[in-house]
C-alpha cells in the first residue's frame, strides 16, 4: 500500500540519519547532539521549531496551507522519544554505538527517524487544514520527560486536540501493527523498603536484631500480593530486583534495603499492592522487633491508557496501511511502562505498536530497530495526520474521551 503514495520518501537519507543516532546514543536529558541533528533536519524542511523543553526536547510545528503560528487551526501532536539506555552494545554491525556503556536498546533512534520521515512527507504537500506538532521528547527511560515537557508548557504553548505515539515491538513480525482501547501499557512504580534492626557480631546474634532474615521474609510474603490480592482477570507484576545489606560475612548489619517495581493496568490494583507492601513490611518487621520504612520513588509512570475514539481511529489507519491481516485493534496489553501515559492524561490520544521482527528483545544489548519500519512508520504517520484533519478534527467531543 505504500506504493500508492505519490510523494517519494528519501529512505536512504533517513536510514543514514537513524544509523548516525545509533552510533552516537545519549542518555536521558543529555541528548544535545541528537537534538542538534533533529533541528538540522527540520531546518532543511523549512519547519519552525522550539528547543529547550525538558532541557533537550524539541517541538516542530508543521503548518498546513493557509495556516500559521497565529492561525494554527486544528492541531495534532505526534510524539517520538529520543533517549538511549545505559547498556554496552553487543552487536557487530558497522553502525554500532561509539559511546561506551550507552546504546539505543529500545529503538528510539528509529522512532525519531519515522517522525522525521513523516515531516518530510507532510512538508512536501501541505494540503491539509491545520497544524502538526512534531514532539521529540527526551528522558522517556526513567526520566518522565513527557511530564517535564508538559510542566514546562508543552500543551499550553503547542495546544493539541489529539496526540499519538508508536513504539517498535519485537513481539510482532515486521509489517504488523496494533493498538487497543484502554490500557496498552502498565503503570510503573519503583519502591524501596529499609529494614532497620540492630547490628553486631555475627557470633553473637542474640545481641542483635538481624535485618537480613527479616528482609528475606518480607520479600517472600510480598509475592502473595499478586497471587492472592489481585483479581486473576486483572494483571499485575511485583518484582524485587535488588537486595542490599552488610559489608562483611562476620558482621550483622544494622539495616537491609529491598528495591522493587510494581506494574499494574488499573489504579485499583496499584492501590492494593502499594497498601500491601506497606502493611507486610511494617508488620513483619515489628514482629521481629525491627522497623521498616517504605519509600515510593517519584510517583512512577501512570498507565498508558488509550482513549476510545483515538484508538479506533489509529486502528483504522493501521488497517489501511498494512491491511486487515496485519493489523490488530485489540492487542494484549504489556506490563512495560511508558511515560506517554502522562500525555494521555491531559490530551485525548492513542499509543500503538509497529512490529520490529526478530531483532532481539527490548532493553537487551543485542537490540536494533528494524530499518524497514522507517518507511512504513513515516507513511503511517503521514496518513494518520492527513486523515485526522479530514475526518476527526471537526467532530471532536471530549466528553467521550474519558
Amino acid at each position: 500500500m505504500l506504493t500508492e503514495n505519490k510523494i517519494n520518501l528519501n529512505v536512504k537519507r533517513l536510514t543514514e540519519f537513524r544509523h548516525d543516532l545509533h552510533m552516537h546514543p545519549e542518555l536521558k536529558f543529555q541528548e544535545h547532539r541528537t537534538s542538534d541533528k533533529i533541528a538540522e533536519f527540520l531546518e532543511t524542511l523549512g519547519i519552525p521549531f522550539r528547543r529547550g523543553l525538558a532541557t533537550t526536547g524539541i517541538v516542530g510545528s508543521l503548518h498546513g496551507l493557509n495556516r500559521s503560528a497565529n492561525n494554527p487551526g486544528p492541531s495534532l501532536g505526534i510524539r517520538a522519544d529520543i533517549d538511549a539506555l545505559p547498556l554496552q552494545e553487543a552487536n557487530n554491525f558497522e553502525y554500532i554505538s561509539q559511546t561506551k556503556g550507552c546504546m539505543h536498546a529500545c529503538g528510539h533512534d528509529g522512532h525519531t527517524a519515522m517522525l522525521l520521515g513523516a515531516a518530510e512527507l507532510l512538508s512536501a504537500n501541505r494540503n491539509f487544514d491545520g497544524t502538526v506538532h512534531l514532539i521529540f521528547q527526551p528522558g522517556e527511560e526513567g526520566g518522565a520527560g513527557a511530564r517535564i515537557m508538559m510542566n514546562e508548557g508543552l500543551f499550553n504553548d503547542f495546544p493539541c486536540q489529539a496526540v499519538f505515539a508508536l513504539h517498535n515491538w519485537p513481539q510482532f513480525p515486521q509489517g504488523k501493527m496494533g493498538t487497543k482501547i484502554g490500557p496498552i501499557m502498565a503503570s510503573g512504580i519503583t519502591f524501596e523498603i529499609i529494614v532497620r534492626g540492630k547490628g553486631g557480631h555475627a557470633a553473637l546474634p542474640h545481641t542483635t536484631i538481624d535485618p537480613v532474615p527479616i528482609a528475606c521474609a518480607i520479600v517472600t510474603q510480598l509475592q502473595s500480593l499478586v497471587s492472592r490480592r489481585i483479581d486473576p482477570l486483572d494483571a499485575a507484576v511485583l518484582t524485587i530486583g535488588k537486595i542490599q545489606a552488610g559489608s562483611s560475612p562476620n558482621i550483622i548489619p544494622a539495616d537491609a534495603r529491598i528495591y522493587g517495581t510494581c506494574r499494574t493496568l488499573t489504579d485499583e490494583a496499584q492501590e492494593t499492592i502499594l497498601e500491601g507492601i506497606e502493611r507486610i513490611a511494617s508488620h513483619l518487621a515489628e514482629a521481629h522487633g525491627a522497623q521498616a520504612e517504605v519509600i515510593i520513588n517519584g510517583g512512577g509512570y501512570p498507565n498508558t491508557s488509550n482513549h476510545s475514539k483515538e484508538a479506533q481511529f489509529m486502528a483504522r489507519i493501521m488497517r489501511e496501511i498494512v491491511g486487515e491481516n496485519n493489523s490488530d485493534a485489540n492487542v494484549l496489553p504489556a506490563m512495560t511502562a511508558e511515560d506517554f501515559g502522562f500525555m494521555l492524561q491531559e490530551v485525548p490520544g492513542a499509543y500503538g505498536w509497529i512490529g520490529n521482527g526478530n531483532n532481539g528483545d527490548l532493553h537487551s544489548t543485542s537490540y536494533d530497530f528494524n530499518d524497514k519500519n522507517i518507511e512504513l512508520g513515516a507513511y503511517f504517520w503521514e496518513k494518520l495526520a492527513r486523515e485526522w484533519f479530514l475526518t476527526e478534527a471537526k467532530k471532536i467531543d471530549h466528553s467521550d474521551n474519558e
